[in-house]
């Protein structure tokens, strides 16, 4: 089987970042026998600038056709906040209907970690967001604006079908996992009484019909934050709404390492799936060869999880843990030792070894 990938570089230093995955998924397919081809699409900033573009329509249809996206970073500094964001990041994941933004944290062996006392033993869990409702559905709009008696609003959609498709994802990756085998809710019951009331009726009701081998538990998100820190060894998979989960995969991202660990995955299991590192264009580190590239990386194994290429993924994934376990100084840009391009050498190299 041949996979199609479309690869979106983007902006900053989103290009440097894609070439050493791409070499890394060529080491991963020679290793594995596995067929693929690539596609370059110029969405991003300069295209923007040049035409005033972000994603046409006729983009859309053909990134149908694709079996994943991989996806650099979208953010440009001569481009209004929001413009590329929404124009493409949002635009895609909703008219894709990417609807699980998924975020694994699991620190690597001797990665620094900002918490005392905490190591990979604790923190090895999953954040399921839902992706395509919640605020970020864009429904709202403002009342006399740029009057003193100006309204705005922005309001939580939160579907029946929405948030069981999240959670129903989220019980099976649980079960998948086989860890703890506990999903915790992550909500705001007591405060947002309408959407989590929906959340956590629907939470239960598929639980006890569908799902009696996966314990339960409730966290509200403020205390999410505080035990991510404190104990974050209590959670295997946390599932929660847009805003919450992009707020705390943040969090997560901290307490992994920092940002140059990151991956996401912005995943239709009935469809195409983007990846990509969390941690934006970073352009101030644009074409100085420092980034580290191992979120890119790591955002290119979840993507050949996710077309079934798990031997490739698992030998991926080794690869990066032996390299940022054993010859990185540190994850941060300009600290690891190594170029960005020596760091994409250095687990290429790993994979064929493995």
């Amino acid at each position: 089987m041949s996979h199609k990938i479309a690869v979106i570089p983007g902006d900053g230093t989103g290009p440097e970042v894609v070439v050493e995955g791409l070499k890394c998924l060529k080491a991963a397919a020679e290793k594995c026998g596995f067929k693929y081809e690539t596609v370059a699409f110029d969405f991003g900033g300069e295209r923007y600038k040049r035409t005033g573009e972000t994603l046409p329509d006729s983009a859309l249809e053909e990134l149908k056709t694709f079996n994943a996206i991989y996806l650099g970073a979208i953010g440009h500094p001569d481009v209004k906040p929001g413009i590329l964001e929404k124009g493409i990041l949002l635009r895609t994941r909703f008219e894709l209907d990417q609807y699980i933004n998924l975020r694994p944290v699991k620190l690597y062996p001797n990665v620094d970690c900002p918490l005392k006392d905490k190591g990979p033993e604790e923190i090895d869990f999953v954040v399921v967001r839902e992706n395509t409702e919640g605020l970020y559905a864009g429904s709202g709009g403002f009342l006399k604006k740029g009057t003193p008696d100006e309204i705005a609003t922005q309001e939580s959609v939160n579907t029946r079908k929405g948030v069981e498709r999240c959670l129903r994802y989220a019980f099976e990756l649980t079960r998948k996992r086989n860890r703890d085998n506990t999903l915790t809710l992550c909500g705001k019951t007591n405060v947002l009484t309408y959407a989590f009331d929906l959340w956590e009726r629907v939470f239960h009701e598929i639980g006890d019909a569908d799902y009696p081998d996966i314990k339960r538990d409730y966290a509200h998100v403020d205390a999410t934050c505080m035990w991510m820190v404190k104990n974050p060894e209590w959670f295997d998979v946390i599932v929660t709404d847009n805003m919450f989960g992009d707020i705390i995969t943040d969090l997560g991202a901290m307490v992994q390492g920092g940002m140059g660990v990151a991956a996401g995955g912005n995943i239709n299991p009935e469809g195409v799936s983007m990846f990509e590192p969390i941690g934006g264009s970073a352009p101030k580190y644009t074409g100085q060869g420092i980034i580290n590239p191992i979120a890119g990386i790591a955002a290119l194994q979840m993507m050949l999880d996710t077309l079934g290429e798990e031997e490739a993924a698992d030998i991926l994934e080794k690869a990066i843990i032996t390299v940022a376990s054993t010859r990185l100084n540190s994850m941060s840009a300009g600290q690891m030792g190594y170029s960005t391009s020596e760091v994409g050498d250095l687990i290429a190299d790993a994979v064929v070894r493995m």
